[in-house]
This record gives structure tokens, C-alpha cells and sequence, in this order.
């Protein structure tokens, strides 16, 4: 493991993986663009907190502390298009500026198995074509291509590409039929890929650790499941009434993929051979059954 890891974007997933690298004792250098997560992450005991938009430029002259890792996992700034084009693609170029400015050892990016556009019920794994993938998606395909271009000055590089993010604090199924809702748009019968936030984190200590060659990895479970499979799980475990599923609804997020999600098994069986990553939470159950526990 590094000695020091920069890690900019501390959300869910970012917060998370500070208090893992800091529980082992490696400097951690962060940024944010809220004020009070700013100092949360002090009071954590991260090394220095950079308070900025990453597509800005005013942070760089701000971090004084040299890392030997660098980790991006921001999430959208929010605003549709414009802003996964800030907060990734801009984003993106910010911190690869700024490490052509210093060198690093190793980069480690995560973006999105919504880059796959596949349907049928098809296996893809990371040589899937991307063709055709949703105009959000394309905007992290662009980001990701950034690292390839930059390949000279980043050392090691990994793009993670994650698939649906649940864990603690965060499952928006179990929220919903906990406060009875009723339908949920959607057929509920396309393929959830799934990754439980431990999950992730292990998935970047293995990146950041020297596991694998440079390149592209999925991390998603080992058992994606239907929708409507998972729903009814879950119903069943917490006693609620089982909601019907209306293909005649459509969430903004439905809107933005034409109406529904595509139907796609994701492989993680590059990051399991490659990084020697093995997800504690195999499938959906051991994933919410430890949230149902907690």
C-alpha cells in the first residue's frame, strides 16, 4: 500500500476509502467541494482538505503535500450533461494537469459499467463495445480515454468501472418499501449489476496495492439478479407488501436510457483473476443482509 493517497471526490465512496487507508496509517490528502464534509475529513484525521470544484484550477497551488497514490472517485456535480462534463471530463483534466506537474506512482479512477450498452440478458466483460452507450456514459468513456492519453506520467493506472452502488446509508429498494411504496416503474425484469460499498473499497486497496497490469476492471458481485427478484427478496425478509412493477412509468433516470434499463450481466472475472479481488458480498443477499443486521 502506498504511503500516501490524494483521493479527490469524498463522497460515499470516498470517505469511505479515507477511513480505510487512514485505519492503516497512510497519509491521506483530500478534496471537496462542501464545507462541512471538509471538515469532517479533518476531524478524521486527513493530512490536508482542498475545499474547491475539481475542474478548477485554484486547488493546485493550494495541496502542498507530495502523494504517492492518487485516487478520483468524484460523482456528478449534479445538473444532467453539463454536469458529468464538469465533474468528470473537466474534473479529469484538472487532476491530470496537475500531475503532469509532479509525477505519481499510481492513478486509480472510478467510473461507471453504464458505459455498456448491451441488452438480451448478454454477458459483457471490459472488451464489450461501447457503441452506442448513453450520452452521460460517453462523457465517462471520454474521461477514461484522458488516462490512456496520459499514460506516460501517471505510472500504474486502473479505471475501475463500478456497477450499481449500495451499502450502508445507501439502498434506495429497501428505503422505498419501507415507506410503502406501492409501484415502481419499470418492468423489473432487466439485470441489476451490483457492488456493495466494502466492496469497492477493497477494490481500490487491491488497485492501489500493485495488484494487476494498467487497464480497465470491472467490480461488480458475482451474481447480478433481476430486478423484480430483488424487490420480492427483500419484501419478503422485512414483512413488507410485495409492489407491482409498471413499464408504463419511467423515473428520469429510465428517460434518460429510452425508457428502460438495459438488460446486461456484467463480468467481473478480470478484477478476481487480475487484481486478486473477491467481493465479500457475493450477491445482493449477503449485501443487504448485513445492512438488515446492522
Amino acid at each position: 500500500m502506498p504511503e500516501s493517497v490524494m483521493v479527490f471526490g469524498c463522497g460515499y465512496v470516498g470517505t469511505a476509502l479515507a477511513e480505510s487507508l487512514l485505519a492503516d496509517g497512510v497519509r491521506v490528502g483530500a478534496l471537496t467541494r462542501n464545507g462541512e464534509k471538509a471538515e469532517a475529513l479533518r476531524a478524521m484525521g486527513v493530512s490536508e482538505v482542498a475545499e474547491a470544484d475539481l475542474d478548477g484550477r485554484e486547488w493546485h497551488h493550494a495541496l502542498r503535500g507530495q502523494y504517492g497514490a492518487v485516487v478520483n472517485c468524484v460523482s456528478s456535480a449534479g445538473g444532467g450533461l453539463a454536469g458529468y462534463e464538469k465533474s468528470y471530463y473537466e474534473g479529469q483534466r484538472s487532476i491530470l494537469e496537475w500531475i503532469g506537474q509532479r509525477g505519481v506512482d499510481c492513478y486509480v479512477y472510478t467510473s461507471s459499467t453504464s458505459v455498456y450498452p448491451q441488452d438480451g440478458g448478454v454477458s459483457v466483460d471490459e472488451g464489450a463495445d461501447t457503441t452506442g452507450a448513453p450520452a452521460t456514459a460517453q462523457v465517462l468513456l471520454r474521461s477514461e480515454a484522458l488516462i490512456e492519453q496520459s499514460a506516460g506520467r501517471l505510472g500504474r493506472w486502473h479505471v475501475l468501472r463500478l456497477a450499481g452502488i449500495y451499502g450502508p446509508g445507501r439502498h434506495y429498494l429497501l428505503d422505498s418499501l419501507r415507506q410503502g411504496q406501492g409501484c415502481i416503474p419499470g418492468s423489473g425484469e432487466h439485470h441489476l449489476n451490483l457492488i456493495h460499498l466494502q466492496d469497492i473499497v477493497s477494490g481500490l486497496r487491491a488497485a492501489l496495492g500493485g495488484g494487476g497490469a494498467s487497464g480497465i476492471y470491472n467490480l461488480c458481485d458475482d451474481a447480478p439478479a433481476r430486478k423484480r427478484d430483488l424487490v420480492e427478496w427483500l419484501a419478503s425478509r422485512t414483512g413488507a407488501e410485495v409492489p407491482r412493477f409498471d413499464p408504463g412509468l419511467a423515473t428520469e433516470r429510465l428517460q434518460r436510457r429510452g425508457g428502460r434499463m438495459p438488460d446486461r450481466i456484467v463480468s467481473n472475472a478480470k478484477a478476481k483473476r487480475e487484481l486478486g479481488w473477491r467481493p465479500a458480498f457475493p450477491s445482493f443477499r449477503e449485501g443487504y443482509e448485513s445492512i438488515l443486521s446492522g
